[in-house]
């Protein structure tokens, strides 16, 4: 009988896990890494797959990758792809997954930062571009918008964003609404602009075209 996100979500060593590598974040100064954010992108991910007519089980095989990328944060920033895809082998071997399931679920969180990640498999490529386009205002944990970075700004100036296959299932667009008094269009490029070539890339893996659109202009 396959285990189910349910499960993995209600696992005590992966919440822990999940909650210690975003009080690591905080005290770095990063963006909210904690359940809204591993939540979004595990939901994202599971869309994707599922608008694609990938069969059920991928789907929420995606839907887990989403929901424990980010847990080797609790170890390090640096290479906390890898020091999570080992951390969730040893959780996913415990609780009975197989071994074809562990290996997916694994490669996919392996490969998702943007310095050595790559679209390897559907999953990865779904993880790849549900995490990389999560952005939004919400993220921002400085309230001080004096002594924003980059990172806080681009977050902070996003009023709406979306990313969705189009009814054709040629294309992902993601289509973001900004203030530009807070952050400029050249900002996001500036931050994004590896994000977004992997994003291409995960794209074309599932067969797609990337698109970003910024206050309704198309950039890329």
């Amino acid at each position: 009988m396959n285990i189910t996100i349910d499960e993995v979500k209600a696992n005590h060593k992966v919440r822990t896990y999940i909650e210690r590598a975003d009080e690591s974040l905080i005290a770095l100064g990063y963006t909210e890494h904690s359940y809204a954010h591993v939540t979004h992108v595990a939901q994202k991910a599971r869309e994707i797959l599922e608008t694609l007519g990938y069969p059920q089980r991928d789907c929420e095989l995606a839907e887990i990758a989403g929901f424990l990328h980010d847990i080797g944060n609790v170890i390090n920033r640096v290479d906390h792809a890898q020091s999570g895809a080992v951390m969730a082998f040893r959780i996913l071997d415990e609780m009975g997954f197989s071994a074809e399931e562990t290996s997916t679920i694994i490669t996919a969180i392996g490969n998702h930062d943007e310095g050595t990640a790559f679209p390897v498999n559907p999953v990865a490529a779904a993880l790849i571009l549900a995490d990389k386009c999560d952005v939004r205002r919400t993220r921002v944990r400085n309230k001080d918008t004096q002594n924003f970075d980059i990172h806080d700004r681009v977050n902070y100036a996003v009023g709406r964003a979306s990313v969705k296959v189009n009814e054709e299932k040629t294309e992902i667009a993601l289509r973001l609404e900004i203030d530009t008094s807070v952050c400029s269009v050249t900002d996001y490029f500036e931050i994004f602009i590896g994000r977004m070539i992997l994003c291409r890339k995960a794209a074309e893996k599932l067969g797609l075209k990337f698109v970003l659109r910024i206050n309704g202009q198309k950039l890329m």
